[in-house]
């Protein structure tokens, strides 16, 4: 296994740590850096950006070539990370501890230096993952200043006398705001401004993940296994990529192999929503981008998206934006005279 030394103190510092380690082209732009390695180590990227709030969020998109550790250096009762892991696996401990814990795909993890200084975050060998860590600064300065650090510092720092490890259930809601993350192409403070509200986003739902795994530790992921969450993730996609699907609940989860139950249960876990409510909801939003940017009458749109009929559409649109189609398409075409 490969052990890399991670003593930096800041963003950039931990990527030229990482760039003399790994090897690697480093660009970095504002509060921003990413590592791209195509090597006999791996290929991938590693990537970073400074928050305001003392935050630090990276994210890991790689697959190693050997069993690879990070071994960061962290204070005691100063940090609160943040794990989460989109796709693959990979592991945490702490220095001069034999107990490991392993991250898989869709799963929260949460650690804090409360007795050592050192965390190890292992990745293996052929294993492609896409992970996130967003590192919390909870020293008594950073919490001073923002109420929210020090929230943090009191869940999970105050009053534990041991390092903290936790490993959460699995959460799909989270997956879906990575992926909203790397859909960002703005740049500048536009860029920044997004990225940290979706990173607030993240960090609230894996706190609260914590808290509902607390309440629920006899049962916290249901019956779904991660394999299964991994195919409704998969009938997401196939919706959010084809919204006129006119197939039956039983037919869309034979498409992924699974029980029709089960399906439910995963969207109900995922969305919060029933299947046949995904999809309308689904719907609706498509119809609002079709609306805004195109030149499509509304019956086209209708008839695109497999609604059943002009009058239900209306309806089920209005419920979701307070307006109706057409005063939508009215109200863009006045903003866009005026």
């Amino acid at each position: 296994m490969k052990t890399i030394d991670i003593k930096a103190t800041n963003l950039q510092a931990m990527f030229q740590t990482l760039k003399g380690a790994i090897g690697g082209t480093f660009k970095s732009q504002l509060n921003e850096g990413e590592l791209y390695i195509d090597n006999g180590l791996g290929k991938g990227f590693i990537r970073g950006i400074e928050l305001e709030r003392d935050t630090i969020f990276v994210e890991f998109d790689i697959k190693f070539k050997e069993d690879v550790k990070f071994a960061i250096k962290s204070p005691q009762r100063a940090v609160a990370n943040f794990l989460y892991c989109k796709e693959g696996k990979l592991s945490h401990s702490f220095i001069n501890s034999n107990k490991t814990k392993t991250v898989e795909t869709f799963q929260t993890g949460i650690s804090a230096n409360i007795t050592t200084n050192e965390n190890h975050i292992s990745f293996y060998k052929d294993v492609y993952v896409n992970s996130t860590i967003i590192s919390v600064n909870t020293s008594k300065t950073s919490s001073r200043e923002h109420p929210i650090n020090q929230m943090v510092s009191e869940i999970f720092i105050k009053n534990k006398t041991e390092d903290y490890s936790y490993t959460g259930s699995y959460n799909l809601k989270i997956a879906d705001s990575i992926n909203q993350l790397k859909a960002i192409k703005q740049s500048g403070v536009v860029r920044t401004l997004l990225i940290q509200g979706l990173v607030n986003v993240i960090l609230a739902m894996e706190i609260e993940q914590h808290s509902i795994d607390l309440k629920s530790a006899e049962n916290p992921t249901g019956s779904l296994t991660s394999f299964e969450l991994k195919q409704v993730k998969e009938l997401s996609d196939y919706i959010n990529n084809f919204p006129e699907t006119n197939l039956s609940v039983t037919e869309l989860a034979a498409k992924i192999s699974i029980s029709p139950a089960k399906v439910q249960e995963g969207f109900k876990l995922m969305h919060g929503k029933t299947l046949n409510n995904y999809i309308r909801y689904v719907r609706v939003k498509k119809s609002e981008e079709l609306i805004k940017n195109t030149d499509l009458n509304i019956s086209e749109i209708v008839y695109s998206l497999g609604f059943s009929s002009r009058s239900y559409f209306s309806k089920i649109f209005k419920a979701q934006y307070n307006c109706s189609p057409i005063e939508y398409k009215q109200n863009i075409k006045l903003a866009a005279t005026a």
